[in-house]
C-alpha cells in the first residue's frame, strides 16, 4: 500500500515538473511524521532518501535507527532550545521564523563546524494561528540573517491557507515565488533563493506548477495519521 502510494506519488511529481513552466524538476520530500521507522523502510526501499519531519524528538529518535544517507528536513515550527538536537542530524532547515532562531542555528553550527542551510517560513496568508515571517518583514530578517557565519538561506517556504479547493492556494504559491524574486535583486552577500519549499498532499500539483523545488508529502504516502497513537 504505502509502496504503491509512493510510486503514484512520485509519478505525479515527476508528470507536473515536465509540465511546469519553470523547468526544473521539483523533489519530493516524504514527510514521515507519526510514522513507523518500519514504514519509512518501505519507502526508502524505492530509493526515497528526503524525509521530513515536524518534531525534534521523533527526527532525532528516526536518525538514530534508520540508515545514515537519509536527508532529515526539519519542516515543523522549531524551539531554540532544541536546535542542539539537530544541528549534526539535519540536510536542511525549512522553519526558521525569527531572528532569534536563526542566532541560535548559527550558533550551535559554528560549534560543530559545518554551514547549515535554511530556508525562511513566510506566513504568506497572514495567518494569526501560523508561524512564519510577515512579507513585509521578509528584507528586514533576510538581511539580519545574511551576516551570521554558518548559516546559508537558501530560498523560502510556506504552509498556505488551507482549502478544498487546491487552485485557490495556486495564488500564494505565486506570491512567494515573486518575493524570492524580489529578494534575488537585492543581491544580498550570502543569501541565495534557489529553492521553494511550497506543496503538501492535496496541493502539490499546483505548487509545482508554480515553480516549487520541494513537496512535502505525507498523507499520499503513507495514509492518515492515527493521532490517537
Amino acid at each position: 500500500m504505502i509502496k504503491d502510494n509512493y510510486r503514484t506519488i512520485l509519478n505525479n511529481v515527476e508528470t507536473a515538473s515536465a509540465q511546469s513552466p519553470f523547468e526544473k524538476k521539483a523533489k519530493l520530500i516524504a514527510v514521515s511524521k507519526m510514522h513507523s521507522a518500519g514504514e519509512i523502510m518501505e519507502v526508502y526501499e524505492e530509493g526515497q532518501r528526503d524525509f521530513g519531519e515536524n518534531k525534534v524528538q521523533e527526527l532525532t529518535d528516526k536518525a538514530g535507527q534508520l540508515p545514515d544517507d537519509i536527508r532529515w528536513h526539519m519542516i515543523g515550527h522549531l524551539q531554540t532550545n532544541k536546535v542542539k538536537n539537530i544541528i549534526d542530524r539535519v540536510y536542511m532547515i525549512h522553519s526558521v521564523d525569527s531572528e532569534k532562531l536563526a542566532v541560535v542555528i548559527s550558533r550551535e553550527a559554528q560549534k560543530h563546524a559545518l554551514v547549515m542551510p535554511v530556508l525562511i517560513e513566510v506566513n504568506i496568508g497572514n495567518e494569526p494561528s501560523k508561524s512564519g515571517v510577515k512579507s513585509e518583514e521578509l528584507e528586514d530578517i533576510v538581511r539580519k540573517i545574511s551576516v551570521l557565519p554558518n548559516i546559508k538561506v537558501q530560498g523560502l517556504m510556506c504552509i498556505p491557507p488551507a482549502s478544498a479547493d487546491a487552485e485557490k492556494t495556486r495564488k500564494y504559491f505565486a506570491a512567494l515565488r515573486n518575493l524570492s524574486i524580489d529578494i534575488n535583486q537585492l543581491n544580498i552577500d550570502n543569501i541565495q533563493m534557489n529553492v521553494l519549499s511550497m506543496g503538501m498532499s492535496d496541493d502539490y500539483a499546483e505548487a509545482i506548477s508554480e515553480g516549487s523545488d520541494y513537496v512535502r508529502v505525507g498523507t499520499g504516502i503513507f495514509g492518515m495519521r492515527d493521532y490517537g497513537k
